[in-house]
């Protein structure tokens, strides 16, 4: 098998391994595709002590074909997805073109949809879908929704997904040459990530937003809280902007506003299948195959720098057979 393989120390290389040296699990999956996300940037460069054993290979999302199971569940052929339960940091990941998990951290392809699509999407998508559901879950009103962060990977999959759903989508993004991306994916208006990056001056703001997809966090976060309409919905579901939010309650007591806090890693896998299967009914992959940059393993590396300073825009999946 062939594999981005992490050391200790120094750049991670692909390599010819064995079969042998795969890990525990029960099921054996022959990886088709993996994804670039940020977590595998992170897991790559700057925090490779998420890694608690070496050799390792990372990648959080894989697709693939079952080759071998003891898992009753799975059988041979089957076509599968993963993302999350600490694959890729603490147990081997979909770099490879094999792997072995627990059957528990798999959930079957929907009828139809390929397991290129399944990366197109990869973590990224499946969080944005979260997203989406915990809001329907919550009461989404009409209205504008707002999507922090836009032209990032969960980002960009949140406002085709919205606006395939039919709600107007408002797409923040501070990056060159975003306004054309997103309104191409379905945002309705483009604000620019100055008008809302600075903290809330006032414990309320005048009320705007139906619901909101959050990717920043920190004093965006705690602006946009103030602008929501009575009873709406954050969904938060990253950090790019800073991990704390200098805010009041009062968005909470005086408008009943949620925050929604959105794991992908370790959630349930009934909700897993849940949001696979509305995916599978309501993503427009047309639009999210229009983000997509193809790439193969030796490419990874130099990409999982890239990410972490904004430099890739989109969805990039990962031919491991490439």
């Amino acid at each position: 098998m062939r594999a981005l393989t992490m050391e200790a120390e120094g750049p991670a290389r692909v390599k010819t391994l064995d079969d042998g040296d795969l890990p525990a699990g029960d099921v054996t999956v022959a990886v088709e595709w993996s994804t670039l996300n940020y977590k595998d940037g992170l897991i790559l460069g700057r925090q490779r002590r998420m890694v608690p054993n070496y050799p390792h290979v990372p990648g959080i999302d894989f697709a693939g074909t079952v080759e071998r199971s003891d898992d009753p569940r799975f059988a041979a052929g089957d076509r599968v997805v993963l993302t999350g339960w600490h694959v890729g940091e603490t147990h081997w990941g979909g770099y490879a073109t094999r792997a072995r998990v627990k059957g528990d951290w798999l959930v079957p392809l929907p009828q139809g949809f390929s397991t290129r699509d399944a990366m197109a999407l990869g973590t990224a998508g499946f969080t944005a879908m979260l997203a989406v559901l915990a809001l329907e879950d919550h009461g989404l009103g009409e209205g504008e929704i707002l999507v922090t962060g836009a032209s990032g990977g969960v980002g960009s999959v949140a406002v085709s997904l919205l606006s395939a759903l039919g709600h107007p989508v408002a797409a923040v993004s501070g990056r060159d040459g975003a306004a054309d991306y997103l309104r191409d994916l379905g945002a309705a208006r483009i604000i620019p990530r100055a008008e809302l990056a600075e903290a809330p001056t006032r414990p309320l703001d005048t009320e705007e937003w139906a619901g909101c997809i959050d990717n920043v966090g920190g004093p965006m976060l705690a602006r946009v809280l103030t602008q929501m309409r009575y009873r709406a919905s954050v969904a938060a579901v990253g950090l790019a902007g800073g991990t704390d939010i200098p805010t009041t309650v009062m968005p909470f007591l005086l408008r009943g506003v949620n925050l929604l806090g959105i794991d992908s890693v370790l959630c349930p896998r009934d909700l897993r299948q849940r949001a696979w299967d509305r995916i599978a009914q309501d993503m427009p992959m047309d639009k999210v195959r229009s983000t997509v940059t193809e790439v193969g393993l030796a490419d990874v590396p130099r990409l999982a720098e890239s990410i972490l300073t904004g430099g890739v825009r989109g969805r990039t999946v990962v031919n491991v057979n490439a």
